[in-house]
């Protein structure tokens, strides 16, 4: 009996300590049914007149889930375009040592640059990226250190973040356990 108390007692501290699910879109109309997370801050660097974002929001199109990313550089000096193609891929590192792919699936997609009125430049770029079958119980259990994103000619590694404040908005994210935290959001 007192097993199946503690049982009991460890299940809803779990389903207690889950995040709340912030969602900017959620309709379900004659057509299917699609719902997204709101914009997440995942990496920032900002380095002189140089900064870099990248934000994560998770979507669940019918039952299909997926990881939006949005990768925004703005800079005085000219911003090479780094391009997502068929071969595309993000590799998660885990503090547990697994490593979870995910795969790019859309179109060749370089991104759009832009002048703000201040003259500096900036890129824009969005991709979608599909989970691997099984990846969801990795990134539940383990936090991300690494994140490595293979663009069609280029690879480049990004130091993940156990916390930190953004110089955007001033908000604390934490990219470590950003996966632990919302994925249940899209999976229920």
């Amino acid at each position: 009996m007192t097993r199946i108390a503690f049982a009991l007692l460890f299940f809803a501290t779990l389903v207690s300590a889950q995040k709340p699910c912030d969602f900017s879109t959620d309709v379900k109309d004659s057509l299917g049914t699609y719902k997204s997370t709101r914009e997440y801050s995942f990496y920032e660097k900002v380095f002189g007149s140089t900064s870099t974002h990248i934000f994560f929001s998770l979507a669940k199109t019918d039952d299909l889930p997926t990881l939006n990313l949005t990768f925004i550089t703005k800079s005085n000096d000219f911003i090479k375009a780094n391009c997502f193609d068929q071969n595309s891929r993000i590799y998660f590192q885990l503090a547990n040592g697994k490593v979870v792919t995910m795969i790019y699936g859309a179109h060749e997609s370089c991104g759009t640059a832009l002048r703000d009125q201040k003259g500096k430049n900036n890129r824009v770029h969005t991709g979608v990226f599909f989970f691997m079958k099984d990846s969801f119980q990795e990134l539940k259990n383990s936090p991300v250190t690494m994140m490595r994103i293979r663009y069609a000619t280029d690879t480049i590694d990004y130091i993940v973040k156990s916390s930190y404040v953004s110089e955007a908005d001033g908000k604390t994210y934490n990219p470590e356990t950003y996966f632990m935290d919302a994925l249940h959001c899209i999976l229920d």
